[in-house]
């Protein structure tokens, strides 16, 4: 696994988790009622993108799981944050870590696709 890759990936991942966690929290209706499920697990996907386009040449598998692994992070640290504003159970921290762990997987392998592109 590219480690340099894993962590720019996954604090990208982080960082937009955080964002989301706190506008949710925020403005609760500024999104409404679905932008932590389907906004958590898009930015798994885009953190395992981006994974996948920074570990350049590494094989397939190895994409997907660092793109797992990327996506899961921020998905994991953003629910963590989540809860300790009270605003999820502390089961949604289970359920994010594997929603965002598939997308990142998806967006690991999309984004060696993505990567390897030549102009």
């Amino acid at each position: 696994m590219d480690n340099q890759a894993l962590t720019r990936s996954a604090i990208g991942s982080t960082v937009l988790q955080v964002i989301m966690v706190l506008v949710n929290h925020d403005a609760p209706g500024l999104a409404g009622p679905n932008l932590a499920p389907i906004g958590g697990t898009a930015i798994g996907a885009v953190g395992g993108l981006l994974y996948g386009m920074l570990a350049k040449g590494g094989p397939t598998g190895q994409n997907a799981t660092g793109g797992a692994a990327s996506g899961a992070i921020g998905g994991i640290l953003g629910s963590a944050l989540s809860m300790g504003l009270g605003d999820v159970p502390a089961s949604t921290i289970a359920i994010a870590g594997g929603s965002t762990a598939v997308a990142g997987a998806i967006g690991g392998v999309l984004g060696k696709m993505f990567g390897e592109r030549t102009a």
